[in-house]
């Protein structure tokens, strides 16, 4: 009697066992890839090189995008932080405008990497800086991409990358020429402002461009020449990136742009205070670190 109990509870356990097998069998196979394993992910790096801009764009891709790399004497320091997180190649290379404080180490950068691709608008410049930027670029027998408005950027499936400026063929600041970029990945999304002032800003405007963003990359460190109201209503961000130097000579950011940012509630970032900034999405939320 106790041998057949025996034998039928131990039937029972066996078979009780191979359903619960193949229960978690079936489970896995109906899980979604992403489910799985932890979502890919973009992050862009605002990099702290004080009265300048930098931004690294790392897509899930595992292709980078660099826009702008400080001034002439941040170079090594945006080269050293590339390389900290494995860089060796930069699918993407913006110069947003001749001015030392985007371009002064991108001769820098286009000596230490493969360059795969280098934006820059149709504007000239006579100084020394400029000049070092083309004989970096002939050195490594580059070519040098038009920024303009239209052009996509290739960060690999899953983003979406595209110039909103510059529109026009000619301005009279330079500041105007700036690259503008809008990178969409998921249901999120940035908008890099360069120097772009009101100008530029009115052009993008009346294209009639969904400028819709989660962040915004303030234009022209803050300055009260950008970030005109409507254009802030227009994007309507709920992160706002200045890229500005401590007590710097300029004032930036102005007073006015800080009220306009806080009067719309709008979580303020700022380099001088924070130093290098670090916001990664998953295409559906974003994280703030740095």
């Amino acid at each position: 009697m106790a041998k057949n109990f025996l034998k039928r509870f131990a039937a029972l356990m066996a078979a009780l066992s191979m359903l619960l097998l193949a229960g978690c069998n079936v489970e896995n196979i109906g899980e979604e890839p992403n489910e799985r394993k932890e979502k890919a992910a973009i992050s862009v790096h605002f990099l702290d090189v004080g009265q300048a801009d930098s931004i690294l764009v790392k897509a899930p891709s595992g292709k980078n995008m660099l826009i702008d790399a400080g001034n002439n004497n941040d170079g090594e320091k945006v080269v050293s932080y590339l390389k900290s997180q494995g860089i060796s190649k930069i699918d993407v290379l913006v110069g947003t405008h001749p001015h030392e404080d985007h371009i002064g180490g991108l001769d820098n950068v286009i000596k230490n990497f493969d360059i795969v691709n280098i934006y820059m608008p149709r504007v000239t410049s006579s100084t020394k800086t400029y000049k070092d930027v083309i004989e970096a670029v002939k050195a490594k027998n580059l070519s040098i991409n038009t920024a303009k408005y239209g052009v996509k950027l290739d960060l690999g499936d899953g983003i979406d990358a595209t110039m909103l400026a510059p529109i026009g063929q000619s301005y009279e600041n330079l500041n105007d020429y700036s690259a503008v970029i809008k990178i969409r990945y998921g249901n999120t999304s940035f908008l890099f402002m360069g120097d772009a002032e009101k100008t530029s800003e009115n052009e993008i405007l009346n294209k009639g461009i969904d400028l819709k963003a989660d962040v915004l990359k303030v234009g022209h460190h803050g300055s009260d020449t950008s970030t005109g109201t409507s254009f802030l209503d227009a994007v309507s961000p709920r992160y706002a990136v200045i890229s500005v130097g401590a007590n710097n000579v300029y004032g930036h950011p102005n007073k006015s742009t800080i009220d306009k940012l806080n009067k719309k509630g709008i979580s303020i970032l700022r380099t001088d205070k924070d130093g290098t900034i670090v916001l990664t999405s998953d295409g559906q939320n974003i994280n703030v670190s740095n």
